[in-house]
């Protein structure tokens, strides 16, 4: 996960990122609204199959569940966790998310978790960076498996998945080294102006880094995003899309990877646009790809909104102070080491 730094360090405005992901957003909005019929869009929500979405809603709420869990099992050479506790933070995080631009939620939900438990930032940063590498290697597999039975899918496209594939591998290659070889890790970066920060974050990977707490946070990362695709699914069928559960998943895994670059809160514009572009590799028409984007959207987004309320309420913090004191302790992570 990358650290906020100061305007000065990134070599450009701090207003620049938030600008040119609000003008992403609206583009892609614009592409989605264009030629739709939004007075076709209440009929088609009042026509959905309601159990189906209930299933899709109920189903989504768990994956947050098991992202708890496997933040648990992560950190659980390190300290014993408060499952209710981790999930709070993480639905703190995404809400604030849906509410604020460039994900600043990611920075706010390991701030919580650090400061509830008395964790050095250092070692939740080093964690969640752990997560989203493998949330990338079974999203990657999970559209590489949908490219093989899916012939109309951009070569381009697999091919950019494959690149990203390789970073991964890259990745994981550099943790592999770092866990193996954790004195010359230090001494690479002995001079750096990150150095003592890369240490407490060496020290926190190889706390993390044993086999069995690895297995499972793996296991815990499939089931996750097995979570994620049923949901899609149950949604697809609430609209009536006669499509199976594997393109459900290459449609998640499309639209996760399009929403990795940072855009507007809660990825409206790029979100809807992603579905509608993976939906059409599927040959389902394109008004009804924009009808289930939106419905895809408010299934998923609206109930967040309400947890995420509720979980930020029973914090006693709103998100503007959460969001202070988080890039506080980021910057303070910076300077001093962790």
């Amino acid at each position: 996960m990358e650290l906020p730094t100061d305007p000065a360090d990134r070599g450009m405005p701090s207003w620049l990122p938030q600008v040119l992901g609000y003008v992403l957003s609206a583009g892609c909005l614009a592409w989605v609204l264009h030629g739709y019929p939004l007075n076709e869009l209440i009929p088609s929500i009042r026509s959905l199959d309601w159990r189906w979405v209930l299933v899709g809603v109920a189903t989504d709420l768990s994956v947050y569940v098991a992202h708890g869990k496997r933040w648990n099992t992560l950190l659980g050479p390190v300290a014993r966790l408060r499952l209710w506790r981790t999930v709070q933070a993480i639905y703190i995080g995404l809400f604030a998310n849906e509410i604020l631009p460039l994900r600043t939620g990611e920075l706010i939900r390991c701030y919580l978790l650090g400061h509830w438990n008395d964790l050095r930032l250092s070692l939740v940063f080093a964690s969640a960076a752990l997560e989203r590498m493998f949330d990338g290697f079974w999203m990657m597999i999970t559209f590489l498996i949908t490219a093989a039975f899916v012939r109309r899918i951009p070569t381009d496209l697999v091919i950019l998945v494959q690149l990203l594939g390789l970073l991964l591998l890259l990745g994981a290659l550099a943790l592999g080294w770092v866990l193996l070889r954790r004195q010359d890790a230090h001494l690479a970066f002995s001079e750096s102006r990150w150095a003592a920060t890369f240490r407490h974050v060496v020290e926190g990977l190889h706390l993390m880094g044993n086999r069995r707490t690895l297995g499972l946070t793996g296991l815990y990362s499939l089931l996750y995003l097995v979570l994620q695709i049923v949901s899609v699914y149950a949604l697809m069928k609430a609209y009536g899309l006669d499509l199976s559960i594997w393109v459900a998943g290459g449609v998640l895994s499309i639209v996760r990877f399009a929403t990795v670059v940072p855009n507007a809160p809660g990825n409206v514009g790029l979100f809807q646009a992603a579905c509608v572009l993976a939906l059409g590799l599927f040959d389902v028409e394109q008004n009804d790809a924009k009808t289930f984007s939106f419905i895809m959207f408010f299934a998923l987004t609206v109930p967040l909104l309400i947890g995420g309320a509720v979980a930020t309420a029973r914090s006693g913090l709103n998100l503007a102070e959460l969001k202070d004191r988080a890039q506080k302790g980021a910057r303070g992570l910076h300077r001093a080491g962790g």
